[in-house]
């Protein structure tokens, strides 16, 4: 086991410094200047002193070891944008925000997503089966910045059932975490149906049946075991996905957290403000797809047989 951890955590590595270079050099490629504003640069000594104080005069061979050399200490610089605040602890502000979010989606998501795949799946070419497969497509189809301003006009502004924006209390939650597990959950609702369909025809299934065993142990105890397994997989990539894709939601909702900054950051070109969220969710990324294939041998014990025989 501990062999195969060394490789992944330098795998983890690798693929990070990867992501670093490939965003530090197309950051730098994009024409413009942090120092412009409506196209304009201000006066062309202060731009000058500026560029000298961010060490953004100096080669770019230069500026990316200066870069990775900060990384190393885990100092993703200063903001241009929002000086004095360092990157840092613009993320410890605004990622904690994102991350309750992001979780709330997630188990959303989830549980609904299942819910729906294995109804769908015991009552396969029905009513129910049909209703869950039009909502997955839906889902899928309707990204979640449409999905947004239509909670927020009925469910807000006509039925005034939940606050418009803003962060505070669970309320607030409710309508940005829809908003962003509506897709997750199509995705989770129609892979765990097609591999509940299928694991449902196996032998050992009838060989349940046959011992006179209750349908809800045959359902949940055997056969949504291993047809969930394909959604572990995907619950690292999922993870990302949903705290990254809050940003845009984060911005309708007028919700404080890592959304606000990377907007702005992208629109002023912050480049430290870019690259620390970029490097931040990155590596957030790979440790979710490690803790999921750690989680993934534990619930499969086909893998971790797999592993002592190797």
């Amino acid at each position: 086991m501990l062999p195969y951890i060394l490789k992944r955590l330098l795998s983890m590595l690798l693929t990070l410094w990867l992501i670093v270079t490939v965003t530090f050099v197309l950051m730098h490629a994009v024409p413009g200047s942090p120092f412009e504003k409506d196209g304009r640069s201000a006066n062309p000594t202060a731009v000058q002193n500026l560029m000298e104080h961010y060490q953004l005069d100096e080669p770019l061979i230069i500026q990316y070891g200066l870069y990775l050399r900060k990384l190393l200490t885990l100092d993703l610089g200063p903001s241009i944008a929002h000086y004095p605040d360092s990157v840092n602890a613009m993320i410890g502000r605004g990622f904690p925000v994102s991350f309750q979010l992001g979780l709330v989606s997630l188990a959303l998501a989830v549980v609904t997503g299942v819910a729906l795949g294995t109804a769908a799946a015991l009552r396969q070419n029905g009513l129910v089966d049909y209703a869950a497969m039009v909502f997955a497509v839906l889902g899928t189809a309707v990204p979640s910045f449409i999905i947004a301003p239509l909670l927020i006009q009925y469910a807000a502004v006509e039925w005034k059932l939940l606050p418009v924006a803003t962060w505070g209390t669970w309320k607030h939650a409710v309508l940005p975490a829809l908003a962003l597990a509506a897709g997750p959950v199509a995705m989770i609702a129609r892979l765990t149906r097609a591999n509940m369909a299928e694991v449902l025809t196996q032998e050992y299934i009838d060989t349940a049946r046959a011992k006179g065993l209750p349908p809800s142990v045959i359902v949940v105890k055997h056969a949504l075991r291993c047809a969930i397994l394909p959604v572990v997989t995907l619950l690292g990539a999922l993870l990302a996905n949903v705290l990254t894709g809050s940003f845009v939601i984060e911005k309708i909702f007028a919700i404080p957290g890592m959304g606000k900054y990377f907007v702005d950051s992208i629109n002023n070109r912050d480049y430290a403000v870019i690259m620390g969220t970029t490097v931040f969710y990155s590596a957030l990324l790979l440790v979710m797809m490690f803790l999921v294939d750690c989680v993934y041998g534990f619930i499969d014990p086909r893998m971790r047989l797999h592993r002592k025989e190797a």
